[in-house]
């Protein structure tokens, strides 16, 4: 049996998560079949994902788009959402969805009385629960893109494999072991030779070369970037740093690539202290080796503990992995 939404995410622990949705019978629904291209679908989803971004709590720091899945790496800001007013709130919600009645009249100050503004204050406190809810975002994204994918193709059923996979990132090292994951799914699919070829990811957006459709939305920022505010959340670590880690990343994976790989550990690892070999296999098999958590195994069993869960399948392969 899947286990709940909520046994498997807990914001209070960490902000970050790998979310992973398939199409069905992981055909290939938004690329190139035989007889069809599906290509534009992909654009679907980068166009949603603006929307989305710009309505919830929740920023993007890495997505990948395939033919027949994506990946994303999203980072849920609960503070944020906390902050926001009756205003900002329903603002946000109606990007998508139509206002009752009810709230309408709350905002221009015509409610009928106390018991009225009860409910519709309660009605917008669910709404700010909803925007920093990974479920609710998903749900936005894969519905619209299944309704527009069946219009277009003229049947009725399911799109999407099933309920979108989910893995908590506990710490530093977790959220890159999944960043560059996704960032190198082309590579790994022998889709794209290297990194600014690949095309639907986050790292060739953020390298600049995206020429075709492009995500328009902000992804999280880097320490260091230009775009970065200073209340502003951004992933701990230097883009420079991070491009470098996922080239060699890359390369270490590609077993027909040419020359000599440079021996010299890149500056990004030696400081965390991770080591060659489980960093490669973590970035070739990070859906196999671990399952709803990646991190250190302290980390991991408080995780447990705030879930109300004795133990979570990969435990071994986070102790050999974090420690």
């Amino acid at each position: 049996m899947p286990k709940p939404r909520h046994q498997q995410i807990s914001v209070a622990d960490t902000p970050y998560y790998h979310l992973v949705s398939r199409c069905v019978r992981r055909a290939f629904l938004c690329g190139i079949t035989e007889t069809y291209n599906f290509e534009h679908r992909r654009e679907w989803i980068l166009e949603r994902l603006t929307l989305l971004t710009q309505m919830f709590a929740i920023d993007i720091a890495a997505f990948a788009l395939m033919s027949n899945h994506y990946h994303l790496v999203v980072r849920v800001d609960a503070a944020k959402a906390a902050n926001w007013d009756a205003k900002e709130i329903t603002d946000r919600w109606q990007l998508l969805f139509r206002l009752p009645v009810l709230v309408e009249r709350y905002l221009s100050g015509g409610s009928s009385g106390e018991a009225e503004n009860q409910v519709t204050e309660t009605m917008i406190e669910n709404w700010r629960a909803r925007l920093c809810d990974i479920s609710w975002f998903m749900r936005c994204l894969n519905e619209h893109i299944a309704r527009r994918a069946n219009f277009e193709d003229r049947c009725t059923g399911r799109f999407w494999e099933g309920r979108f996979k989910s893995q908590a990132l506990l710490d530093d090292k977790a959220l890159l072991t999944g960043m560059v994951y996704v960032d190198l799914n082309p590579i790994r699919a022998q889709m794209a030779l290297t990194p600014e070829s690949s095309d639907y990811t986050s790292i060739q957006q953020r390298l600049g070369k995206a020429i075709h459709c492009a995500f328009h939305g902000e992804l999280l920022p880097f320490a260091g970037s230009c775009h970065q505010d200073n209340d502003q959340h951004h992933i701990p670590y230097h883009f420079i740093d991070y491009i470098e880690l996922v080239d060699w990343t890359g390369r270490q994976i590609r077993e027909d690539k040419r020359g000599a790989i440079d021996t010299s550990l890149p500056p990004i690892l030696a400081r965390l202290g991770i080591s060659f070999d489980c960093w490669l296999q973590n970035c070739q098999q990070l859906e196999t080796i671990f399952h709803q958590v990646i991190g250190p195994i302290s980390s991991l069993k408080q995780f447990c503990q705030k879930l109300g869960q004795r133990w979570f399948h990969g435990q071994t392969a986070c102790q050999r992995s974090f420690g």
